[in-house]
């Protein structure tokens, strides 16, 4: 028990909102709890299967459109899913959101897809503490969100579940891809 307390805590500490489960044939995403709140503004949605629309009701005006298109050319080919796009919460803060996952065929050729969302507000200028030139507090804020990742990574390779396990080793890929392209 405590192990699945500390997974939880890490994953809350590196921004984890929640997850998503789409079959493609159907167009119909299904969602956890934090994700529909977030993403489609309606906790009640969690569980159910949902038009993309819906899903993602959310999505700032600025990156919809791009977002869907994206997400639509993905259920075309299947493959990775990494996107960050801004959301506006119910009382109109803009988040920043990391999508990520893959969509594959399932054992009948239908794409199924799964994957996560984390809030990666933190990560942007916005949210430069004063005093603190704009590339300093980028890479500051990856180092942060390395060290958490390296946390989370940690915590789910002793809880055993590899699609968590998977989700954070894209996660710290992407992270690290960050700071090198960083670095002068």
């Amino acid at each position: 028990m405590a192990l699945a307390s500390t997974a939880t805590s890490a994953l809350h500490d590196a921004g984890f909102v929640g997850t998503w489960d789409t079959d493609v044939l159907a167009g119909r995403s299904v969602l956890d709890a934090g994700a529909a709140t977030l993403l489609s503004g309606n906790p009640s949605f969690a569980g159910k299967p949902l038009p993309l629309d819906v899903a993602l009701g959310r999505i700032h005006p600025e990156d919809r459109g791009w977002v869907f298109d994206r997400i639509r050319k993905v259920r075309r080919t299947g493959g990775l899913v990494s996107l960050e796009f801004r959301v506006l919460s119910a009382t109109g803060e803009v988040r920043w959101i990391l999508n990520r996952g893959r969509l594959a065929p399932d054992t009948g050729g239908a794409l199924r897809g799964r994957g996560a969302y984390i809030d990666v507000t933190d990560l942007y200028p916005s949210s430069v503490p004063a005093g603190l030139d704009a590339d300093a507090a980028q890479v500051k804020h990856l180092e942060s969100a390395a060290d958490h990742c390296i946390r989370v990574h940690s915590a789910l390779d002793r809880y055993g579940d590899e699609n968590l396990r998977l989700i954070s080793s894209m996660l710290l890929l992407g992270i690290g891809r960050a700071l090198a392209q960083r670095d002068p």
